[in-house]
């Protein structure tokens, strides 16, 4: 928001004799929350215990950016453990859960998932309408047609789940489901999900555009204005954790994640430790109407989430060179692929999809995909990576 001068001496005399003077609108409004002081917030500091009204009740709502959190992993799980398992996958199950129609969503309790079916059932949110949701409305719609044709791709080469496969043959590659060209369907599904859902709705939108709501009045029964659910719904998106990465280290994650929450860790270990307390941070700028705070800290978590997914597509791309054989290297080059694809969510690195659409071609574009694979082609790939995100 343009910061402006307040013309009025009438206006001006009163704003001052009472301390509120500042050059910004919103700072001109009533505050509704009483003011945090930035020294209280520590690694430790539980985020919905901080945010509380008046009467200390929280204004924290994490619902929706949970329940699409929760989507994501049961879409993944349903894949992975039909693979698992040797099971035909169905196109339009995935598809169901996708858009959240059809109740699609079953009990899942595992040691890192406990999904509540008939909540994401009967929440009102779905994956499909924000998956790139910062593009054009048609932009946006060939994103998820896309990511709706590796579901139909996945159920094509489930029918073969129980072969080993070949060059020209789907089937497993050890444990990895892949297609007759080599590669691993599952894998470009959660990666490219992590960039089309979650790098570009956090980033793009609610870090972003979102970051515009208004700060002063209630949304309609609820306890918390636009602005703060909209940073809250992008911290749930994120992660299930009231502290995101409690107590972590270079080599052990200590919290359960899943997605970027988890990527974030491993391929961004200069500042995964930061990402919490900005996250802290940002929210109570919101709280104290604090504009140039709020922004610097939402292009902080952008910045260092874009990193992550570069890092990330250089580090399978390189274990694909390491791998010692056929089902390592497939698996590598799929996990791989699905973050190149969403590096064209990558805004703040001015990253499109002709870019990521560019590398992928050059990579897996000719007729036997993964099996014509050889170092120059990772090479040229992974030197467009480093060049275009300055990565030395």
């Amino acid at each position: 928001m343009q910061s402006y001068l307040i013309s009025s001496r009438t206006v001006l005399a009163g704003l001052l004799a009472v301390g509120l003077f500042a050059c910004d609108d919103d700072d001109a409004k009533p505050h509704l929350r009483t003011a945090i002081d930035y020294n209280v917030l520590t690694p430790q500091t539980n985020y919905s215990d901080l945010f509380v009204d008046a009467d200390g009740n929280t204004t924290v709502d994490f619902s929706e950016g949970n329940d699409r959190h929760k989507m994501f992993q049961a879409l993944n799980y349903y894949s992975t453990s039909h693979i698992g398992a040797n099971e035909h996958i169905d196109a339009p199950v995935l598809k169901n859960m996708f858009s959240n129609v059809g109740n699609p969503f079953t009990d899942i309790s595992t040691t890192t998932i406990n999904v509540d079916g008939d909540q994401l059932n009967a929440s009102s949110v779905q994956l499909r309408n924000v998956v790139a949701s910062s593009l054009s409305s048609t932009a946006a719609e060939e994103v998820r047609t896309t990511i709706e044709e590796y579901f139909d791709e996945i159920e094509e080469a489930s029918h073969f789940v129980a072969n080993t496969a070949s060059q020209g043959v789907a089937g497993k590659l050890g444990n990895y489901l892949v297609d007759e060209r080599g590669i691993e369907i599952a894998q470009i599904i959660q990666k490219s999900l992590i960039g089309a859902l979650q790098l570009d709705y956090i980033g793009n939108i609610l870090l972003d555009a979102g970051l515009n709501a208004d700060n002063h009045a209630l949304v309609d029964d609820e306890n918390y204005t636009k602005l703060e659910h909209n940073w809250d719904e992008a911290y749930g998106l994120l992660t299930l954790n009231p502290i995101y990465l409690e107590g972590a280290t270079n080599d052990e994650r200590k919290t359960t994640e899943f997605g970027a929450g988890s990527y974030i860790w491993e391929y961004n270990k200069a500042n995964y430790a930061n990402i919490y307390p900005a996250f802290l941070k940002g929210r109570a700028a919101i709280v104290n109407n604090d504009n140039a705070l709020l922004q610097e800290q939402a292009t902080f978590i952008r910045t260092e989430f874009e990193k992550a997914i570069a890092n990330a597509a250089l580090g399978y791309l390189g274990k694909w060179k390491t791998g010692t054989t056929d089902a390592a290297r497939a698996h590598a080059i799929g996990e791989g692929i699905g973050f190149i694809y969403s590096l064209r969510f990558a805004k703040i690195h001015n990253v499109d999809a002709a870019f990521s659409d560019n590398l992928i071609n050059g990579l897996i574009g000719s007729a036997n995909g993964f099996w014509d694979l050889d170092a120059d082609k990772i090479n040229t790939a992974a030197d467009a990576i480093k060049n275009k995100f300055n990565i030395q």
